[in-house]
């Protein structure tokens, strides 16, 4: 089981994912895609990533805009496994031109 980070380790490490934040025991980010196929695109490229790391994030999808919400949920919290998924997820919005957006 992948330990909890600290509040120290997760603000250092949110630190190299822009457009990713905290919000009590998740991380959470939104993109806006350029349109819907392409933000359906996005989620089935971070579906294959996140079933090969056993790692599955909580998706909202709304026309071009996607929201991630990641969390260890058998550790209780933020793990270097949610880290580590989010970066995935913030290359894979990059590469199909998505930009981060207020996750609110």
């Amino acid at each position: 089981m992948s330990r909890v980070l600290t509040d120290e380790e997760i603000t250092r490490q949110l630190a190299d994912l822009s457009g990713w934040q905290r919000v009590e025991a998740t991380l959470v980010a939104a993109y806006t895609s350029p349109d819907f196929p392409s933000a359906v695109r996005l989620v089935d490229e971070v579906a294959a990533v996140a079933e090969h790391m056993q790692h599955h994030p909580d998706i909202d999808i709304r026309w071009t805009r996607t929201r991630w919400v990641l969390s260890t949920h058998s550790a209780g919290g933020i793990t270097q496994l949610d880290v580590e998924l989010a970066h995935r997820i913030a290359e894979a919005a990059a590469s199909g031109r998505a930009t981060a957006e207020e996750a609110s």
